[in-house]
């Protein structure tokens, strides 16, 4: 186990509160500690995926801090969400050590083109970070509410079914180009009668090998799609009252437009956060403006596009959907109103402001019971 340290003064700093952050990678994972007993942060590599060690390690650091000066210390610890999940960060909550996981792209860094990058940086500056925020200093990053097991598993479901989406375009996609081949273009590969179509065809012998194949994979694909969408319909039959999720996908069936998928995306991804206020929803879908003032240039920069990108798609498509199926709300009005007969790149702006305006409306009907101005229930 290696060990690296910034300095060697060594002094009580006063602080009760051991920080520690982890850079996390498949090939080591890099402990970055400031303890009180000296001013320094310690750099100490773990084997990947050795979180039992790593936490051993860090209340080992704690015991030797309390024996020295006398007086009980915590531990804070952070580390950046990626590809790990929240394994690490629920094992660490168990351990009694309260975490933060924070998003990576809101970790201030130097801004030159060609600023050094390596774990051992990374590690310490996450650390100081972390001391600037237990100071007050919120701004310093930006943390990530991390979902409960039951939270995060709902999000499987339309997860997976989005995959199974593209699997079945790409089948009927090569279905569709193998037939061209042969001038034929009428095939529909999406209808259930597609074998007997097929049949009809009198294709080469190996060509028809080929799509017969291809179809009975869309077959299947079909299948797992068709049960995946009943293992989301069925969530929102659960009518235990403890179950949010269940509740708020029901609620927002209840206006005209919003169907099964768009209402489970909206409640197991959006709705079951908590958040301050509207800023902070725009905010965190990236529907908010990025201004960029700077002495006398002054100017847009179009929204922010942080945050997860599937729930902002799904919010301009409920957009569109509302100005059909909600003709007569305020909403709609509002953006008849600033687009008329214009078309193009206008339309496309203002329909994103209905989508950010629309995802609070929504989240104000979910919090406090208030419907939409003009919006119709089913």
């Amino acid at each position: 186990m290696n060990k690296q340290e910034e300095n060697t003064t060594t002094t009580d700093t006063g602080d009760d509160t051991v920080y520690f952050a982890t850079e996390i990678s498949g090939k080591s994972w890099l402990l970055g500690v400031h303890a009180p007993l000296v001013d320094k942060i310690s750099l100490h590599k773990f084997k990947p995926q050795d979180a039992a060690g790593l936490i051993s390690k860090v209340l080992q650091i704690r015991a030797e801090a309390e024996k020295k000066l006398g007086r009980p210390m915590k531990v804070m610890a952070v580390y950046e969400a990626g590809y790990d999940g929240f394994w690490y960060h629920r094992m660490l909550i168990e351990a009694g050590i309260e975490n933060l996981v924070i998003n990576p792209a809101s970790l201030q860094v130097d801004r030159r083109a060609r600023r050094a990058k390596t774990d051992r940086i990374d590690a310490q500056g996450m650390v100081r970070a972390l001391m600037a925020y237990a100071r007050g200093e919120d701004q310093v990053f930006s943390v990530v509410q991390v979902p409960s097991i039951e939270q995060e598993d709902r999000k499987r479901t339309l997860r997976e079914r989005k995959r199974l989406v593209k699997e079945r375009i790409s089948h009927t996609n090569r279905i569709n180009a193998l037939l061209a081949t042969q001038g034929i273009y009428d095939f529909k590969p999406m209808r259930g009668d597609r074998l007997e179509q097929f049949d009809a065809l009198g294709l080469p012998e190996c060509l028809g090998r080929e799509i017969h194949r291809q179809l009975k994979r869309l077959a299947f694909v079909l299948g797992m799609i068709k049960q995946v969408e009943q293992e989301r319909d069925a969530v929102a039959i659960d009518d235990n009252p403890d179950n949010k999720t269940a509740h708020n996908i029901r609620q927002l069936q209840r206006f005209n437009g919003i169907g099964p998928e768009f209402s489970t995306i909206l409640a197991t991804e959006l709705y079951y956060r908590k958040f301050e206020n509207r800023r902070k929803l725009a905010g965190f879908v990236g529907l908010a403006s990025s201004p960029y003032k700077s002495g006398v240039m002054q100017h847009d920069q179009g929204i922010s596009k942080a945050g997860p990108g599937r729930i902002r798609k799904t919010a301009v498509e409920l957009a569109w959907l509302w100005t059909r199926f909600q003709p007569d709300s305020k909403l709609t009005k509002w953006f008849k109103a600033r687009v008329g007969d214009m078309k193009g790149r206008i339309k496309k702006i203002n329909i994103v402001a209905l989508a950010r305006k629309l995802l609070i409306a929504l989240w104000r009907y979910l919090e406090t019971g208030l419907i939409p101005e003009g919006a119709v229930m089913k």
